[in-house]
């Protein structure tokens, strides 16, 4: 009878581990496929709207100088053409990174997406068993975290086959050793659990993924708040360049 219960317990933790597995594959999917989104709602803003920014703040810098330049005792003047022309100089940093940035991931489909649950179940390094596996493991989940970026399904399939059959397969061993090991795992997918949400929380509350969410709510209802905002960005810009025009422009654009 203490057999029979100890096999109905070991068939509990088996089935947790088994469950929980499949909940850390989920996270990892969602926070990589939030990751990929992120990426190319910020190329598509910078290349509707921050552009534009970028322009508009050189502007203003220049007239800031412009007006600094016609009243050198006006300290007020002064400090706002510094901090007109630092801020020109940040966006400009700023686009650079973007601009150097690689092209975001390919559309990630439904395929790709379920060739990479099936990686991450198999190859995870929290299922290494020694230092050796666990370094063997996280280089292939590296490659895996690659492939899908790229949304590549081939590769994802490919790097699945040669991992081989998974190490932690248990055959021939008795049930104590069996429940101590499940038990270690589950412990192992609860902290892999915890340390992938805080990386989802710490994605969603970034300014970008918050200007991507409200985005996204607007245009489902039918607005265009990156076209509208781009349209009064222009006529802003257009506004300034005629301001700008009116100085003498020996050196406006030197800073």
């Amino acid at each position: 009878m203490l057999a029979e219960e100890q096999e109905l317990e070991l068939a509990r933790h088996e089935a947790e581990q088994a469950q929980l597995e499949e909940q850390v594959a989920l996270f990892e999917l969602e926070r990589e496929t939030t990751k990929t989104d992120v990426a190319w709602f910020q190329k598509r803003y910078y290349d509707t709207v921050g552009r534009l920014l970028v322009e508009l703040d050189k502007l203003m810098a220049g007239i800031s100088q412009q007006e600094a330049a016609a009243n050198p005792d006006d300290i007020e003047a002064q400090n706002a053409a510094r901090a007109a022309q630092d801020r020109a100089r940040q966006s400009a940093e700023e686009a650079g990174l973007i601009e150097a940035q690689p092209e975001p991931p390919a559309e990630i489909t439904p395929e790709c997406k379920k060739a990479y649950r099936k990686a991450a179940m198999l190859m995870h390094p929290d299922r290494a068993t020694s230092d050796a596996e666990r370094e063997r493991r996280t280089q292939m989940m590296a490659q895996v975290n690659l492939a899908y970026e790229r949304g590549d399904q081939a590769a994802l399939e490919k790097l699945i086959i040669e991992f081989g059959e998974d190490p932690e397969a248990i055959t021939g061993v008795d049930a104590a050793s069996r429940m101590l090991k499940s038990t270690r795992r589950i412990a192992q997918l609860r902290r892999r659990m915890a340390e992938i949400e805080q990386e989802l929380d710490n994605l969603r509350e970034a300014e970008i993924f918050q200007l991507m969410t409200a985005v996204a709510e607007a245009e489902a209802l039918g607005e265009n708040p990156l076209g509208e905002l781009a349209a009064k960005l222009l006529q802003e810009l257009s506004k300034r360049r005629v301001a700008l025009g009116k100085y003498k422009s020996v050196g406006a654009n030197d800073f």
